[in-house]
């Protein structure tokens, strides 16, 4: 064995040890080492998940609902996810071979790559984004191609940009709108121009909308999925985790053409059976009757949404409102500092806890993330403290 090891720098997989580490949860390891912090970074809900949900699955539970379900997920569940997909997304899928129940989006996600890619083919994906998506990619022996996007844009992603990475290798386009970390949404006809680009360049699309029901100010949500000719060549990524406050329920799911369905399913099938039969019971009640109590928490992050812009703006940190999600990405340029200065300082000397922009990539080195899924006295405390902490640097 000393001799094998000899031979090699390392037992790891050289593309699994040349991946960072996640610059959220690295950053929020020194968080959990202090105390008195008002934390605005994790982008999890501040409510607990409503309790016919936690009822539904307590119920499950004391019915003797254990076993494993289908792989693909609970009948009863998968016919229910393509029901509402059709209502609020406009897309119709088949509950039989259309439609998988995975461990959160993450799996989803993790799937469909390993699905799609073979060695060498390149994801095109929009930056700033989600910390795990170019490591997601790697794992899956693809290559991650970033398309940036920018604040002049109201950080959308705009054809000319999507147009020059675009190279023979690209097979995959990933979006995610409303985003993470930007709050950023499309407008249809924008999305429009990129379904046509993706068509002619014959792109699989995966669109990541968890998000999608945390929108504001009217705007209207539209998938990429229901636009001509894009349901055969996208896979539709949505879950429970965000909308319902059921990020520990894990369980989320992918709409899609049957063979990338069936091709999902049996890299799912081997390496995790199937979903947790409780979050499953639960999942489905969400959908049937939690549609109200989203509509609540989604009213309460638009008023922490509105207090926490406003207030970065007049301690002179510019921030666009974000039409969706529950994050403000906030210009830190005119302090001088970067992304991880800003963060540490104001974590070292205020007790408040963001996360750097560069966590998210190189385009989002210059801003920071700060979620509004946190109490509103919570969310004007941290501000006032962020106020005093800017106006320190310039003395």
């Amino acid at each position: 064995m000393n001799g094998l090891k000899s031979v090699r720098d390392s037992f790891v997989a050289s593309h699994i040890a040349s991946l960072p580490k996640s610059g959220i949860r690295e950053f929020f390891d020194i968080v959990n080492t202090m105390d008195d912090v008002i934390s605005l970074g994790v982008g999890e809900p501040d409510f607990t998940t409503p309790w016919n949900i936690r009822e539904a699955g307590t119920f499950s539970l004391e019915q003797g609902h254990t076993a494993y379900t289908s792989n693909l997920g609970m009948l009863s569940l998968r016919k229910e996810i393509c029901k509402y997909v059709n209502n609020h997304y406009h897309v119709g899928y088949n509950y039989n071979n259309e439609c998988i129940v995975t461990i959160g989006v993450s799996e989803a996600l993790d799937i469909a790559m390993r699905a799609l890619l073979d060695p060498g083919d390149e994801v095109i994906y929009t930056t700033p984004c989600f910390v795990s998506y170019p490591a997601e990619i790697t794992m899956a022996h693809g290559v991650p191609v970033p398309v940036p996007t920018y604040e002049k844009d109201a950080f959308a992603l705009t054809p000319e940009t999507l147009k020059s990475v675009i190279t023979p290798r690209s097979k995959v386009l990933l979006l995610n709108f409303p985003c993470n970390p930007t709050g950023a949404v499309m407008g249809l006809e924008n999305l429009k121009v990129v379904a046509e680009i993706a068509k002619e360049n014959d792109l699989v699309v995966i669109t990541d909308e968890i998000y999608s029901e945390l929108i504001y100010d009217n705007w209207e949500h539209h998938s990429i999925a229901a636009l001509d000719g894009m349901r055969e060549r996208t896979i539709f990524l949505h879950g429970f985790s965000k909308a319902f406050a059921m990020t520990g329920w894990r369980v989320g799911y992918a709409c899609g053409p049957a063979e990338i369905i069936d091709a999902m399913m049996k890299i799912h099938q081997y390496g995790i059976m199937s979903a947790n039969t409780t979050s499953q019971e639960a999942a489905l009640e969400a959908l049937r009757n939690g549609y109200s109590s989203m509509l609540k928490m989604r009213e309460s992050y638009r008023e922490r949404r509105n207090v926490m812009v406003r207030m970065l703006n007049d301690m002179g940190l510019k921030c666009i409102m974000p039409q969706g999600a529950f994050y403000a990405f906030p210009n830190i340029q005119s302090t001088g500092l970067d992304s991880k200065t800003f963060a540490r300082r104001l974590l070292e000397q205020q007790h408040v806890a963001v996360v750097p922009g560069i966590a998210f990539g190189e385009c989002g080195e210059g801003y920071i993330r700060c979620c509004y899924a946190t109490g509103i006295q919570d969310i004007i405390e941290a501000m006032n403290r962020m106020k005093k902490f800017v106006d320190s640097l310039k003395k």
